[in-house]
Order: structure tokens, then sequence, then C-alpha cells
């Protein structure tokens, strides 16, 4: 059953949660997702089946959450799912990122030190509005979004354009995690598919590489997209979640 609490910035935010044992299980998801989508309702079930605590939520401008898309940012949704984590769960925490929601798990490793045990990404997406203006956006485009403060862009995962604004550049620029230390002192595990056009594989090697972590792998699933919703893929996932548990109990 769909909760809602209301965050410190006074955003109604709409979450699932499913006790169980601990480490809770956090999924985050992407850019304009939301918590119903196939990986969420997967993990939801296989962490009932697991009796395993789970939480999932719609950041602002997401899904059954208040507020309008275009208004967010990054900065507002990592704040968003501080909010319901801090005041839903308690103890040890296992965060699943979904593309963006891969970048905002990372932001949270910093607000929440100490009770992270272990990080899943899923073709995770750190920085991805820095690339965006720096290497995708021509001069033109660049204008266009300071003259108008917004821009369409197409996505082969979605059906209409995404809307980048001002806003989201200028926050996401603040929120980089790749241009400074990321200390990551728990099991992680990135999962990318070779056949991601959204978050090329080359995006998995620079954070693997970048990231301070003892026990840190990458693994690359030959033809997988950035859907990575296949089957095997969302099996791969559960794997994942079920080896940083193990691992970072053994810690």
């Amino acid at each position: 059953m769909t909760s809602f609490l209301t965050s410190p910035q006074g955003r109604r935010l709409a979450y699932v949660k499913r006790e169980g044992a601990g480490p809770t299980v956090v999924f985050l998801g992407g850019f304009k997702s939301d918590m119903q989508g196939s990986k969420a309702l997967f993990l939801e079930e296989w962490a009932k089946a697991q009796g395993r605590a789970f939480l999932r939520l719609d950041y602002s401008g997401h899904g059954q959450s208040s507020g309008e898309f275009e208004d967010g940012c990054i900065g507002d949704w990592a704040d968003d799912a501080a909010a319901v984590i801090e005041a839903r769960t308690s103890g040890p925490l296992i965060l699943v990122g979904s593309s963006m929601g891969g970048w905002i798990s990372l932001l949270l490793t910093r607000r929440l030190a100490g009770r992270i045990s272990g990080l899943v990404g899923i073709a995770a997406a750190p920085d991805f509005t820095t690339r965006t203006w720096d290497e995708e956006l021509t001069d033109a485009q660049r204008d266009h979004v300071t003259l108008y403060g917004r821009i369409e862009i197409p996505s082969d995962y979605a059906d209409h354009p995404y809307i980048f604004t001002r806003k989201l550049f200028e926050d996401g620029a603040r929120q980089r995690v790749l241009d400074r230390p990321l200390p990551l002192p728990f099991p992680v595990r990135l999962l990318q598919g070779s056949a991601d056009t959204d978050v090329p594989p080359s995006v998995a090697l620079a954070l693997s590489e970048h990231a301070d972590c003892d026990d840190l792998r990458l693994t690359l699933v030959k033809g997988a997209d950035h859907r990575f919703s296949t089957p095997d893929c969302l099996q791969l996932i559960a794997t994942s979640i079920a080896e940083v548990t193990s691992r970072g109990g053994a810690r």
C-alpha cells in the first residue's frame, strides 16, 4: 500500500515500505521514472520472498508524489530520498540505484555515512547533466537553455523527449561526485548493459576507476540496454544485492 509523508521542504512524497529483516533494501529510480517500474516491483517481490525489509519511493515531480517534474533537480530529489529513508527506516541500508538513482545513491552515501552496508548501481549515471551539457549539446542548444530555461532531448527509452531545465543543469554541476574523492567503504556492484545508449559502458568504467572502494565489481552484460529489465538482468540485480549483503555483513 502506498503511504505518504511531508518532507522538511514541504513536498508530499509517496513511498511503499515492507517490513522485514535488515539491512533495508532501498530502490532509487531513474530520471522521470516512478516506483511502479519493473525493477522496483520485481525487487519488492524478491525482498518479500526473502523476508527482507524493502523501500521504494517517488521523488517529487515523479509518480504519485507532489510537484512538477520540471521544477525539480538532482539536489531536490536527493533530499526527497533522504527524507523518506530517514523517516521510515533504521539501521543498515543497501542502496540500489538505477540510472539517475545511481547518482542519488552516491550522494546519499555522504549524508547517511555509517548506515550504508552495500550499494548496487544499475546503469548508474553520476554527473549525467554535466556530460549532457559539455559533450552532447551544441553551442546553439546551450544558448537555447540559457535563453529559454529548458530544452527537449530525445531518448531511446521514452515515448516523449525529456525536458532538461537550466535549473537541472546548474544544480547538477553542484551535485557532481566524479570531480572529488568518492569513498565507498562497503561492497559495491555496478551492473551495466553493453547496448545501453543512454548511459554508455564508459560511464560505468569511469565510476569504477574513480571510486575509492576495496570491494567493487563491474559486470557488463552483453546486449542489455538501459532498461536492464529482462528476466536474466532482474535476477542479476537480486543476486548482486544478496552478494553485497553477505559481504557487507562479514566486514
